[in-house]
């Protein structure tokens, strides 16, 4: 019962996502098997910290990695702060823990040449998989919206008068972005082959498959995948790695970091200066080239 409080609170009042909130319950009852596992388990609010501790050692003999750990713990912490906030427990088990250490993840982007290869010499087919695919790609791009975010588009939130797109973020937070004219041209002609699917049954949403119901994560990650596995030699590429790429690229052009905290949908610039790097390393070349006393 005080799960299913829990996530309610989540839903309702934390206003996060149903994806995110499945992360979370999943996280809390893989640590209230391994309790059971162990006989340890007589009452949730009754949890101590050496029993979350013992959980931990065996999550990182398992093999799991410190960022994964770390999530798991996080969601659990989240749980104990709620039953605080409700009085179920006097005092949170997790209060005093510290995370584990963890490497900081270097996103590396695509370059504007692997793009554009990509979007202009990678011959995308004319039919309806060709050019969902190729404005999935642009979207991606040329907005830094996020996947989730793309699959959940409905056909009301593009406004092509206005050249925008409504997008409904993390906590159901909408933003407005606008559309570049290439983009536009894409989805009308998306559109015209987009009406003539024999069968389809998520007429509201925006990427559908060619079954005609709305597209699902995994093919979106495979979209990018396949095509930047011909213009790309990274090791990682995936959707996240086109926001990355949106945002770089526009700090790169001399874009204010605030204007991509909002286009991003980033909460705090905290969050939107993770992509600064690349762009700072761009300002060294240009520094170096560019000042008189560089060549001293």
């Amino acid at each position: 019962m005080l799960i299913n409080a829990f996530i309610d609170y989540l839903l309702l009042e934390k206003k996060y996502s149903k994806l995110t909130v499945n992360a979370y319950n999943k996280d809390i009852q893989s640590f209230l098997l391994f309790l059971d596992e162990q006989d340890a388990l007589n009452s949730i609010t009754e949890v101590n910290y050496a029993q979350i501790r013992t959980w931990i050692i065996n999550l990182v003999e398992s093999g799991l990695t410190n960022r994964s750990i770390n999530r798991k713990v996080s969601a659990l912490n989240s749980f104990y702060k709620f039953l605080l906030k409700i009085e179920e427990v006097k005092v949170n088990p997790l209060s005093k823990h510290k995370a584990l250490k963890t490497s900081k993840k270097l996103q590396i982007p695509f370059s504007e040449k692997e793009i554009e290869t990509v979007l202009d010499k990678i011959n995308l087919a004319s039919g309806f998989e060709g050019l969902r695919n190729k404005l999935i790609i642009e979207l991606f791009y040329s907005t830094g919206i996020r996947r989730i975010e793309l699959i959940n588009i409905k056909l009301s939130d593009v406004d092509l008068e206005n050249k925008t797109i409504k997008i409904l973020g993390k906590r159901n937070k909408e933003r407005l972005i606008p559309l570049l004219n290439s983009v536009i041209n894409s989805i009308l002609k998306y559109l015209e082959v987009r009406k003539k699917l024999e069968l389809i049954d998520d007429d509201q949403y925006l990427f559908l498959t060619k079954k005609g119901v709305k597209i699902y994560e995994t093919l979106v990650y495979r979209i990018i995948n396949d095509y930047f596995s011909i213009a790309s030699s990274k090791v990682k590429k995936s959707p996240h790695i086109l926001r990355h790429s949106f945002a770089t690229h526009l700090l790169n052009q001399g874009a204010e970091l605030n204007a991509v905290k909002e286009l991003l949908g980033h909460s705090s610039l905290a969050a939107t200066q993770v992509y600064t790097h690349n762009s700072i390393e761009q300002l060294k070349k240009v520094y170096a080239k560019s000042h008189p006393r560089s060549k001293k």
